[in-house]
Parts: structure tokens; sequence; C-alpha cells
């Protein structure tokens, strides 16, 4: 297919395709699916070779935001039956921290439900920060708490935050539709808060809350204007309890048409496979890892993942293998960009330490056809009623007796 071959060769260009060529991914048949997977693949191999970077979650503070994002199962108002609970103690989150890193984690991603923090939360994270360093030699640490204040970023990246997530979710001209409480240039100015203190940043999106293949390729496109060093793609989990609990909109095929436009948009970056991979990607999952060279490890922020002892088998079956942390994730054009920009790291090695996720339903505020054919989502038909057999919310880990699932 021409299309994939343009797509190839401009990835290994680091060149951006086209919002045609990237809209007529999304509106590829499945008949084409395997091509489509085996050409973002090369791109992915190119900048990534075979590894896998893992990472971990430690939700700080669980539910009880004052945030009204529609897919959120700690919003405003939400009836989903999550864990609830309040800050954890600094040695409660590096126990927690040291079960991901044992699995092989490189790095450890600490998340806050709320708007964002207060001065006297960046001075607990801060702790909490120091106290998984202490623990963990070489492991990396995002933080994901919210909308940043001033100064805030400046005092994460001293407290050794190496760097800091805070997705943009869906397109700027739909965002009103899932949140009413901040908008997307909130967003925005956090992550360019997070690079202008030096921290690699973290930004990503949601797919599967009811949005065209324009507003995807209008989020990623925009990613790729903010320049993240790391994109986590999030399928959405439709929680009961939260307004999008009956959007069950995505196909294990539509989510690798997704994963592979997102390839092809951001061909050097760390693309990661985050929140809703299991109950939408299902037995698909190991396809994924043909376009996405990170993964979260275990469970998500409010709900339970695939264990991790199936995720390290998956990785090894499907021929692949864990990023070590004496291996730098990015490539060596990006760490160097970083390093003159005065940025983070590019995943550790000689780089340095490097970018990070979220959940894709469950976190708080915490990338031819002709065009015309390609306006539509592909989906098959799905019923009304929520799958609720799916989601299995998450009760263990941090702020419970049970181990965490890592």
């Amino acid at each position: 297919m021409d299309l994939l071959n343009t797509l190839v060769e401009k990835g290994l260009r680091r060149e951006s395709p086209t919002r045609e060529e990237a809209l007529a991914v999304l509106a590829t048949s499945d008949e084409e699916l395997l091509d489509v997977v085996a050409a973002a693949g090369k791109v992915r191999r190119a900048w990534f070779g075979r590894r896998v970077k893992l990472n971990y979650l430690v939700n700080l503070k669980s539910g009880l935001c004052p945030e009204d994002c529609s897919y959120c199962s700690q919003r405003l108002g939400s009836e989903a039956g999550i864990l609830k609970y309040t800050w954890l103690k600094p040695d409660e989150a590096a126990a927690a921290a040291r079960a991901g890193v044992a699995g092989g984690a490189k790095r450890v991603c600490l998340v806050a439900s709320g708007r964002g923090p207060t001065d006297r939360d960046v001075d607990r994270v801060s702790r909490t920060i120091a106290a998984i360093k202490e623990q963990n030699e070489g492991v990396e640490v995002c933080a994901c708490l919210g909308l940043l204040s001033d100064g805030q970023a400046g005092r994460l990246k001293d407290a050794g935050a190496d760097a800091y997530n805070h997705n943009l979710n869906t397109s700027e001209a739909t965002y009103g539709e899932i949140t009413s409480t901040h908008t997307y240039a909130d967003r925005v100015e956090t992550v360019q808060q997070a690079q202008a203190a030096g921290m690699s940043a973290c930004s990503g999106l949601i797919a599967g809350m009811g949005e065209s293949d324009e507003d995807l390729v209008d989020v990623v496109f925009s990613l790729r204007e903010l320049d993240p060093d790391s994109v986590p793609v999030n399928f959405l989990i439709p929680f009961e309890g939260t307004p999008l609990a009956k959007k069950w909109n995505l196909t294990p095929q539509r989510c690798l048409r997704i994963l592979a436009m997102v390839r092809f948009v951001c061909p050097d970056v760390e693309v990661r496979l985050a929140g809703g991979r299991e109950i939408h990607l299902r037995t698909l999952q190991p396809l994924a890892l043909h376009l996405a060279n990170s993964i979260f490890l275990g469970d998500y922020l409010t709900s339970e993942g695939q264990a991790g002892k199936d995720d390290l088998a998956m990785i090894a079956d499907a021929g692949f293998e864990v990023e070590g942390a004496d291996t730098t994730t990015l490539p060596a054009h990006r760490v160097a960009a970083d390093a003159a920009a005065g940025a983070g790291c590019g995943g550790h090695g000689d780089g340095g330490c490097g970018p990070c996720g979220g959940e894709g339903a469950g976190a708080g505020v915490c990338g031819a056809e002709p065009a015309a054919e390609a306006s539509a989502p592909r989906q098959a038909p799905v019923a009304d009623a929520a799958r609720t057999d799916l989601v299995a919310v998450r009760r263990r880990g941090a702020g419970t007796e049970l181990p965490p699932n890592a």
C-alpha cells in the first residue's frame, strides 16, 4: 500500500504525516490491519528496537476529586465503587513502589486525585519521592498531581521528580463536552510548566469517549506540537456510576489502528500502552507491542490490570524484552535535545532519567484514502448496557491489606 510505504519513510525521517494520511490510517479496513501494524512496527523498531519499558502506578490519594471529568471514576459525584483514601505516607508509597520495581518497572508514577496540589501537597510528594529513590536506586519517578501553580514544577524537579504527566485526553474542540471545571488550555499550560522546569513531559489521550476520527487526529497532532517525551494512549474504561458508563465504542482492531496512527505521528516518542488495554485489546495485546514501546505493569489507579507475571510472559512470548535500568529509553537525538534545553532525561542510561501515563478512566485532573472517507469512526455495533463484567474495580495494593498486582 503506497500510503503505508509513505508513512514508514516519513517515520524514519521523523517527518510528520499529513492530517489526511493520519485519517486514512484510522479508515483502513480490518483486512488491511496486519499491514498497518507491520508498517508502524518498522518505525517503532527503528527508534526503540524490541525493548518494552515497564511503568508502575502508585495512587497516592484516591477518589473525592472536585473536578467533573466525565471519564473518571474519581470525579465529583461519581458513584463508582472505588477505593477512597487520603494521602499515603511516604513509607507506604515507597513500599508500594518496591512491588513494581521488583516486577521490573523502570519508572514509578505517583498519582493523586484532585484539581491540583497545594504547596503542602508538593512538600508531601517531595518527601515521597525522596523515600522511593532512597530505597530503589536508579528508579525514575514521574508525578501526576493535576494542574500546577507557579513555582510548583520547579519544586518537584528540585525534589527529584524526573517527569510530570498531564494528559490532553481529547481534542480542544470537544474538550468542553468532557470536562467543565477546567479547560484544555489549563492542561497545555501545565505540560509547558513541567517542560520549562526541566522535567521530562508526559502527555497523552483517552480514546473511546465518543470522539470522531478527526478529534483523535487533532489531539495527536496537538501532542506532536507540544512535543512531550512520552505519549500514553488510554482506552476508556466505562465505569458504572460515571457519565460515560455506556460508552463501549472500541474494538481491538480500532485500538490497534489508533496506536498505529499515534506511532506514525510521533515516531521517535515513547508511546505507552496504558489504561483499558486489557478489556479493549484483549487477546490482541501482543500485537500492540509492535506499536507501543512502553506499558504499565499490573493494576491502574482504580481498576485492576492484568497480573504483572502475565504482562512479563506476554512480552517474552511476543519476542520482546524488558528495558533495563541501564538502557536509555529515548533515541539519542531526543536525549541531546532535552539536555540542550535543560530538560530531564531520556530514560536512564547515559542520558540520565526519562518520560509517564495514566489510566483510561481512573486518573484525576491528573499520536491514501480520501479524508472524507475517514470522517466517521469505524466501530462495531455495541450494546446499550454497560459491560460491568469487564471492569474490575481495584481492591488491592496501596491503601489495602491485599498485595499489589505486580
